[in-house]
């Protein structure tokens, strides 16, 4: 390992480190506590589960390390030849497990987005479907606590796209991301707005705050992001990952408005899924013609890359539905640890 500079900066502003879930995560978590590098057994990555527990946290601290990093933890580990040769490997893992899972999907871009632009006939297993007609304001608190993750830096793994563009598709993201950071407001940027809506759930808002609670499930749909966005090669994927988004927030946030008011969560809480029906609605023609449209013009190359980000994005949050339906169906936290009871309404800060 490189030795430590000596003009190291500890972070004071990243979220707590929290506690490994398996022997590659207790390694990563104690390389970060000690400074050291981490140890693990020959064959582990190859023996962990590509799902589980253990490599979706592990790897998620390691991506951890490249936005605020962890309190107490070298802003130089960012960078640790150790850590970034074990994050290689799991992603080499996470990688295959996915494309051996679509190994049947399409490969073009309008096959891959077909179905995402008409509302299922059946939506079964859809938690926004559910949270809209169905929903307890329980579940919405454990649905904000999961979606909290990416939703406090919503827009920032899509950034690390803009320089790897060019015409039409760069032009046509850094407006879309204009959009989400707040034209200019920094208190319309999206992450405030989530904020705000934790603060109505009587959740808390900090940054990271509810990793110790999030199962792999919704771990895997953030590591997705980070994989596609520090990779120059799968900048394809990841402009399919954000269009798969844009197109199914509109509807999903309508059906989630409509939840947050019938379960009286709060005008903040309501409010975050309102703006982004209008706004994703524009979003979705945005990234569908001039991103999409500019990257195949420019790069045709990557059509494939592009549907596998858009399929690969569907299959992770058709996973998470599943592990969030089946929890509740059967009565119980969704999160692997369940909330405290809120604070009534004055007892907040």
């Amino acid at each position: 390992m490189t030795a430590p500079s000596t003009n190291a900066t500890v972070s004071s502003a990243g979220p707590l480190l929290v506690a490994g879930r398996g022997e590659l995560s207790n390694s990563v978590e104690e390389a970060l506590r000690t400074g050291r590098p981490p140890t693990r057994s020959t064959g582990s990555v190859l023996r962990a589960d590509p799902w589980g527990e253990d490599l979706q946290l592990t790897l998620y601290l390691l991506y951890e390390l490249h936005y605020r990093g962890f309190e107490g933890v070298d802003d130089e580990r960012e960078w640790d030849p150790d850590l970034l040769g074990l994050r290689q490997a799991l992603e080499t893992r996470f990688l295959h497990a996915l494309r051996t899972a679509l190994r049947g999907a399409p490969r073009s871009v309008d096959e891959a987005f077909a179905p995402l632009l008409v509302e299922p006939i059946d939506p079964t297993g859809s938690v926004s479907h559910h949270l809209e007609t169905d929903g307890e304001l329980w579940q919405l608190r454990e649905y904000a606590a999961l979606r909290s993750l990416y939703h406090l830096k919503e827009a920032d793994p899509h950034a690390w796209v803009i320089p790897r563009l060019s015409g039409r598709a760069k032009a046509a993201m850094v407006a879309i991301e204009y959009d989400e950071f707040g034209a200019g407001h920094p208190d319309r940027i999206h992450a405030r707005l989530f904020a705000e809506l934790m603060t109505d759930l009587g959740l808390d808002h900090a940054y990271g705050h509810y990793l110790d609670h999030a199962p792999a499930a919704l771990l895997a749909t953030v590591n997705l992001m980070s994989l596609f966005g520090l990779h120059r090669a799968l900048r394809g994927a990841l402009v399919g990952h954000f269009a798969c988004v844009e197109v199914t927030s509109s509807p999903g946030s309508r059906r989630l408005a409509k939840a947050m008011r019938r379960c009286g969560a709060g005008p903040a809480a309501e409010h975050f899924y309102a703006e982004h029906v209008e706004a994703d609605a524009v979003h979705e023609q945005v990234v569908r013609h001039e991103v999409i449209g500019g990257l195949l013009a420019d790069e045709p190359a990557l059509e494939a890359d592009i549907a596998f980000g858009c399929a690969a994005t569907v299959l992770l949050e058709e996973r998470l539905a599943t592990h969030v339906r089946e929890a509740w169906e059967a009565g119980r936290s969704a999160l692997r640890t369940p909330l405290p009871t809120p604070q009534p309404p004055h007892a907040r800060s």
